[in-house]
């Protein structure tokens, strides 16, 4: 039988309890970033636990999700602010403004085109946005979807999660959009993620699975021990298997190729674990996470409307 990792947690106190830490992602100057959801601000912490942040105005904007862009900088959403942010490594800020109004960017992610692309889910579009700052929105062939999470794909395309239309979808550089239905019924997917094996691994917060899809669109489901854990947020690990947050169960899960489950508490009772990162440097083996607002902490390191 494989051996299953031995796993080390640490906690690092980021902010109060009121903010709301809630994405998370390597930077391009070894420190992890952050965004805080309550209180508007992104945060920096460094691996040896120096924690700094700025604060972004207005402070209502609900920054979500964070990631590296092609450009050395920050970028990220503001699901509130309807917004695309841009901050660099020293904490200057730029604000670019999403054409279609009360759109709620949520998810982005760097594309293999070198522009960033990301959700509008609350009006069922996809957007595209050079370092520039220009944008560009596809709209889906869909109504209520709540496009959310998207990630870079092996075969060129990305692909994203259709919250409330049960669905993975994917998009070309080239605007065409193909959907996929999730076999299990109000499975209400959120985090999405390029595993190792050359397909997307995604979690279902509503029916407690884990989900994995195959660029031919062929997908099989992982039903976690505890249907009731409502995953999260998924990323691929340095080890071959994907590492997903549990913020129900306040518990960090791993997931081999295979299939094979394990889960990790997290010390903090109530935490609400939500994104996860994977480390960069030399120890790039380590997983990174957010607490969500009743712990104001990062797992060695609220919620927009996901629902399911």
């Amino acid at each position: 039988m494989p051996r299953r990792p031995t796993v080390s947690i640490a906690e690092i106190p980021v902010s109060d309890r009121a903010a709301g830490p809630y994405g998370i992602t390597a930077g391009p100057d070894g420190a992890l970033w952050f965004t805080m959801v309550h209180h508007g601000r992104i945060g920096r912490v460094t691996a040896d636990g120096e924690v700094s942040s700025h604060q972004l105005e207005p402070a209502t904007g609900g920054p979500s999700v964070i990631t590296a862009g092609p450009d050395g900088a920050l970028w990220f959403t503001e699901f509130r602010g309807h917004r695309i942010g841009r901050i660099t490594t020293t904490g200057d800020v730029t604000f670019f403004p999403v054409p279609t109004p009360d759109a709620g960017p949520f998810g982005i992610v760097t594309g293999p085109d070198g522009a960033l692309w990301f959700t509008e889910a609350n009006v069922d579009r996809i957007g595209r946005i050079t370092p520039d700052g220009h944008v560009t929105e596809f709209p889906l062939a869909l109504s209520g979807a709540f496009p959310s999470a998207i990630a870079a794909g092996s075969d060129g395309r990305m692909w994203f999660t259709l919250n409330q239309a049960n669905a993975i979808g994917a998009i070309g550089t080239d605007g065409d959009v193909t959907v996929y239905p999730i076999p299990t019924p109000a499975s209400a997917p959120v985090g999405i993620t390029a595993g190792a094996d050359g397909a997307m691994w995604f979690v279902e917060i509503g029916a407690g699975q884990i989900g994995r899809i195959t660029p031919d669109g062929r997908i099989d489901e992982f039903a976690l021990p505890d249907r009731a854990a409502r995953p999260h947020a998924i990323v691929a690990g340095a080890d071959g298997a994907c590492w997903f947050t549990e913020w129900g169960a306040n518990r960090i899960g791993r997931i081999t190729p295979d299939g094979r489950i394990d889960e990790h508490d997290l010390p903090s009772s109530s935490s609400e674990p939500h994104g996860i990162a994977q480390g960069p440097g030399r120890r790039s083996g380590r997983r990174v996470v957010v607490g969500g607002p009743t712990g104001g902490r990062s797992q060695r390191a609220v919620q927009p409307p996901i629902t399911g």
